[in-house]
Parts: C-alpha cells; structure tokens; sequence
C-alpha cells in the first residue's frame, strides 16, 4: 500500500512507525556517540548542552557606514556572528562606477569597492572578538584580503582571525548566477585561497560549499544535499591537485544549508548529511583527523518560503524553520526577517529574527540534551531514506564525471528546475498549503496591516562614484599599476594569486580592477545556450 503522504524530496512518510522501522538497524554503526564517527548525533560531544550555536544575522545595505551601524546594533542586540550581505556589483567584481552597476549599487547589500570600504565596513567593531561570515563568491579572494589588511590596521594577526568566506562558485553556475570566471580558473582561484588561508589565517573557513541557494531555486532536500557534497568533492579533488592533504583541508571546510517548514525530514537531512560526509572523507579521501570527517554547517531559515501576505505569518515560519536547524545539530543560524519578502529587513525585523533564537537557546529545553530525536523510529527512518537517496544521486553525478561535467552538462540545473516546476504546480493547484497565499487568505488588501519597508537611498550610487574618484585621484597610481601587474603575472603562471592581489589591494586598487585584471587573463564564463 503506497504512503499516505511523501517527503518534500518525494520519499515515502508512513502515516505510523514502529519497531519494525528499525528492525534491523544498529544504533552502534548509525548513530555512534555525540562528536564520535559517524558524527550522526552531532559534530561535538557536548553540543548546545555547553554554549548554544553562534547567532549570525545576515546583514548589510547602502554604504560601509550605514551598514557599519547596522552590525554595531545586532551586536548590541546579542549577535555573535556577522554575516556580511555585498551588493550585486561587489558580488559580480564591478565597482559601483562601473556600467553594469548602474542602479544595483547598495540595494541588496553592501557596496564594498576598496580598502576604504572595508576599512569603514567595520569601523569600531574589533576583529579578533567577533566571527564573521561573507557570503561572496567569484571575487571571495579580494574580499577576504581587504578583511585581512583591515585586520592589520587593527593589530590583529592572521592566526586570530575567526570566520567564512563562502568561496563555493560551482553552486553559481548551477543555481545563482554571479560568477565571473570560468570553472577551471574559477576552481585554481579557489585552491589558491585554500593554500593562503593555510599559510595566513589558520582559524579561517576558506570555503561555505552552499546548498541554500540550490534550495532557494527549487532544489528538493536530497538534491540539496547531494548537490552540496559532489561539489565540496569537487573542490576537493582540485586541492589535492594543488599540493594539499585531506587532513589539512577538512577541519577548514564549512557547509551552508537552507532549514525549511517541514520540520521532520529538515532534521533528517543534517543528520544523513554529517553521516555521508564523514564516510566520503574517512573513507574515500582517506583523511586520518576525525576533525575532517566532522560536517560543520550554518544554517539560513528559508527565504523562499516567505511570503509577502501576511508578512507576519513569517515570525511563525521562521521559528519552525529555526527549531529544524537546531534539532538537526547547526553550528551557526540565521534566521530570516518576516519582512525580507517585501524589501531589506528594517531594524525592527532584524531584531525580532534574533529574538527568535534567543528564545530557543534560552528559553526552551532544546539545549539541555544532545540530539534529542536519537531512536526516533519515524526520524532514524527517514535519516536512512534521505542517505540512501542522496548517494543514489550522487552516484549518478560520478557516472557523468563529478561535479563539473555534470554541470557543463546541465545536469543539475535541470534536476532542480523539474523539482521548482512541480513545487510551483503544487501550490497553483492547492495541493501544496501556502498560509495567506492559497488558503487562510484575508478577505481583501485593506485587511493587511500597512508596513513601511526599508528603502535605500538612491543617491549612495552617486556618493559611491564620488569615493571612488577621490580614492583615484589620492592614490599612487603607479603603485597600483606595478601591482596589477604582477597579479597578472601570476595568474598567467601558477603562483598563488593572492599574494600579489593582496599588495594590489594594499596599494589601494579596486575590487573591480583586480577582477578585471584577472578576466583579462582568464576571460569570462559564458554558459553553453539551454543551459
């Protein structure tokens, strides 16, 4: 008889489990112990039981200085972590004068073009006292090296330096769009950071390989997870090209996924997925350190989930979404604004989404135990199902040639938008319950109560073009020409890249400059046409 009801990845979900769910599974062999092989129950023995996971808040808009003021209130507020958002042309590595920035400069984040932006991006905020995450991908390497030279100007050595770049440009060509380069100069710039941040910043994440945004297009749990870790093998692959060793790079790698509203199989998904990645290392990459079997991962509650009705509806979404990501062991949570499906989160918002962790760190009994849902038969069965089918998929990907082929191929991509086609039909249909959208409605628009969203000012584009001119006009300009030219230099050979962008940098040269000089030698991806 076939399941009442599937899994948001389409597996079954028995209306009852029992003990013959679990008849012949070994809790030594599935589960292991907190912080112990297979990692199962969590990467740490204590877990949350010692200190809950670190509160990261996913900001930043209009010019270093408002966002500067911005990250100085979560602080104050109780953030732990920053979680630093670029604008559009930071992220694509143009500067805000460029022309393909016309009108995207600050709007869904911060406009970062020079050292001076950096430097003023976190004015006042002590570098060795906070962990920081920066979710930028193509140009991830100047970015991290203008955090690094503001590091510097602060006292602050490499070695006390906590934090992530998310540096995952595979999932860019699959899912997102903001990639420069093409995928082998893309992967080289890549295990040129990891070797760096190996050398200079030994407490650094070099990589967050991202399943959220795959998540975010449409793709289905599993797809998220299976897409995630062929390209973390991917990248590791290309590391160990480059001279690098499974034990030096795995305690380095972070991961980053979406936490949904449904609940139980969000839970199953981190547990199958810390299970699978702790086998691939140990035993396929044959790293010795049970540190690099361990899956550390943020967590984003899911933006594609909100909705614009009933925006407040969203408080509620994200608090489930949040639990998930607790319940499944997350390292560090972001959780969403109920207003991010109308514009920028307002203050207001920002606030109430970390008061949302706060209450279950401090309010509830979720961290007096560690993985409370251990033995569960309908959890323990669906970890199994979501496992079994993630290595099903990711067999598929190795059949055509890892990460990369299957890509060039489109593989993914398709897989994903087959998976957004049957989500959106679901909910067009009312199969799939969307509260406040296709049921629970409110009887007309004047019953939504008014809301006054965040608005950035159109005229930083025209304060962000006159920095960059003065920064022009002040700098050595032979400086900068010298220095580009040995990044170019390098890039054409096979040095490490980031050392001389990080004198480029110093000598005050652009984001855009660097990332110019580089698509001068590298050129640009142009997908293949359909895909």
């Amino acid at each position: 008889m076939a399941p009442a009801h599937a899994s948001e990845s389409g597996l079954p979900f028995e209306p009852v489990y029992g003990p013959e769910a679990l008849a012949d599974w070994d809790p030594a062999a599935r589960l292991g112990v907190p912080g112990g092989y297979p990692f199962t129950r969590g990467v740490y023995p204590t877990m949350y039981t010692g200190r809950p996971w670190t509160m990261r808040q996913y900001a930043g808009f209009g010019t270093a200085a408002e966002s500067n003021a911005r990250y100085r209130q979560l602080i104050a507020d109780g953030t732990t972590g920053l979680s630093v958002a670029f604008d559009l042309p930071t992220q694509m590595g143009h500067d805000s004068d460029a022309p393909l920035a016309h009108g995207e400069v600050g709007r869904v984040g911060v406009a970062v073009d020079s050292l001076d932006d950096m430097r003023e991006l976190f004015a006042g905020i002590p570098l060795d006292r906070v962990s920081t995450s920066m979710t930028i991908n193509a140009p991830a390497a100047p970015l991290l090296l203008l955090y690094e030279l503001v590091a510097e100007e602060q006292g602050v050595p490499g070695d006390r330096l906590d934090g992530t770049v998310q540096n995952d440009v595979l999932k860019e060509y699959i899912a997102r769009g903001t990639y420069i380069f093409p995928p082998e100069p893309s992967l080289r710039l890549t295990a040129d950071t990891f070797r760096y941040c190996s050398e200079r910043l030994p407490r650094w994440n070099p990589i967050s390989v991202s399943g959220y945004h795959m998540a975010e297009a449409g793709a289905s749990p599993v797809q998220e997870v299976a897409f995630t870790l062929a390209n973390a093998v991917a990248y590791l692959r290309t590391a160990l090209d480059a001279g690098l060793t499974a034990d030096e790079l795995g305690p380095r790698l972070s991961f980053f996924f979406v936490a949904r509203t449904t609940f139980l199989e969000e839970v199953a998904k981190f547990r199958a997925a810390r299970r699978i990645w702790a086998r691939i290392m140990r035993d396929e990459f044959g790293a010795r350190q049970p540190k690099a079997w361990m899956l550390r991962f943020h967590t984003q509650t899911a933006g594609v989930q909100l909705t614009a009705q009933q925006p407040e509806v969203n408080l509620v979404r994200v608090a489930v979404q949040a639990l998930g990501a607790v319940l499944g062991g997350t390292q560090s949570l972001h959780t969403n604004a109920f207003d991010e499906a109308i514009a920028l989160p307002t203050a207001h918002a920002a606030r109430l989404a970390l008061r949302t962790q706060q209450v279950l760190a401090y309010e509830t009994d979720v961290t007096a135990t560690v993985d409370p849902f251990a033995g569960s038969y309908a959890v323990e069965s669906l970890t199994d199902a979501v496992e079994e089918a993630v290595v099903a998929l990711m067999g598929r990907i190795e059949e055509l040639g890892g990460a990369v082929a299957a890509l060039d191929q489109g593989f993914q991509t398709g897989e994903i938008e087959r998976n957004a086609y049957r989500i959106a039909r679901e909910t067009d249909s009312g199969e799939r319950v969307v509260v406040g959208v296709n049921r629970f409605r409110l009887g007309t628009a004047d019953e939504e109560r008014s809301y006054e969203p965040l608005r950035v000012d159109p005229a930083i584009e025209t304060r962000q073009k006159a920095r960059l001119a003065e920064l022009r006009a002040a700098r050595d300009g032979r400086a900068v020409t010298e220095s580009l030219t040995a990044l170019r230099t390098a890039a054409e050979g096979s040095a490490d890249v980031l050392y001389p962008m990080k004198e480029a940098l110093r000598a005050r040269a652009t984001v855009g400059e660097v990332c110019n000089t580089l698509r001068e030698v590298w050129g640009v991806h142009r997908p293949a046409a359909g895909t």
